[in-house]
């Protein structure tokens, strides 16, 4: 008769392996999901040296501008007195591109169906809160505003929000926005109705 014996004197062999495996494994699994997690940091990263050098940019031109503001007086005074400085040098500001016309909520509200507040950015098809977010910090936060960017600034608006905005096509928004200023809302309604989420 055979008896089948189990010697207990090997468990140890195969056991302290089995228990190496399991942790390194664990270790392993935490070790690759703490590496991971660093794409997202590089990520905001990224985005915060974009917007950075966005400021830099406007800051430069600001500063270019006011010296180019403060040149002209310096630049007459040193030919007239003081007071005519002033009046050889007038200054003008640019005519805006869309003519303005006054808001009307309830033509709006007729053409849309639902309560438009003025210089909403997001009845612009294709716009929603985070967009408008990042359009207000780039100091775009009329319709006005908005339809005399143009497509490249839209676009480099919203390269400042990270990779998660790279599907939207500006294309249309500013005309889009210059319909709205000037309170074409019916037009407005009916070309976001023709055109699939503001794409032509």
């Amino acid at each position: 008769m055979n008896v089948l014996l189990i010697d207990l004197s090997n468990i140890p062999c195969w056991l302290i392996p089995l228990l190496v495996g399991l942790i390194c494994a664990i270790l392993g699994y935490l070790l690759g999901r703490l590496s991971g997690k660093g794409d997202d940091v590089s990520d905001d990263l990224d985005l915060w040296k974009r917007k950075n050098a966005s400021l830099k940019a406007d800051l430069d031109a600001c500063r270019s501008q006011l010296k180019t503001a403060t040149a002209a007086p310096v630049a007459a005074s040193s030919s007239a007195s003081m007071s005519s400085s002033f009046a050889a040098a007038p200054i003008t500001t640019p005519e805006p591109t869309i003519t303005l016309i006054l808001f009307d909520a309830a033509a709006a509200k007729a053409a849309f169906g639902k309560t438009i507040k003025e210089d909403d950015l997001t009845v612009v098809e294709g716009i929603g809160p985070k967009i408008r977010e990042l359009f207000h910090n780039f100091d775009i936060k009329t319709w006005a505003a908005l339809g005399d960017t143009s497509v490249e600034k839209c676009q480099e608006v919203l390269n400042s929000g990270g990779k998660r905005f790279e599907i939207h096509r500006p294309k249309t928004w500013p005309m889009q926005a210059k319909l709205a200023a000037q309170g074409k809302w019916d037009e407005l309604k009916k070309w976001q109705d023709e055109h699939d989420y503001g794409k032509e």
